[in-house]
């Protein structure tokens, strides 16, 4: 191997500028970011669980315009037995009615474009 040690000098390069980002984390001390999404809420439990709530609430609403839509189907029987709407602007809104402090913040930071808006009519926001 002649050229032994430029290949080696290269993939030292090579790691470093791979692996900057993370020795930046490390060296800035800064925490990994993560939205936090403010719930203006008097009410104490939501439809379903808060972890399950934050990963799958998607499934959750498209299930609810399935059913809805294709059903006549409106009414929500969550797993502690309470019913619920089955209504993205009179259940969801009700608890998270700030779509800019609660939404935004999450579907911003994940780079998504739900498609809710499409057909609801999106929430006007107190200033």
């Amino acid at each position: 191997m002649y050229d032994g040690g430029k290949i080696v000098a290269g993939l030292v390069v090579f790691l470093a500028v791979v692996t900057s980002p993370i020795w930046y984390n490390v060296v800035a001390g800064k925490a990994e970011y993560r939205p936090d999404p403010k719930i203006v809420s008097q009410e104490k439990q939501c439809v379903a669980p808060k972890a399950w709530m934050t990963a799958m609430h998607m499934t959750l609403l498209n299930s609810w315009r399935d059913s809805v839509v294709r059903e006549d189907n409106r009414v929500y029987v969550a797993a502690n037995g309470k019913t619920y709407n089955m209504s993205l602007s009179k259940t969801c809104m009700q608890c998270h009615p700030n779509k800019s402090e609660f939404c935004d913040r999450c579907h911003n930071y994940a780079s998504v474009n739900p498609y809710c808006w499409d057909c609801h009519v999106e929430p006007k926001e107190k200033k």
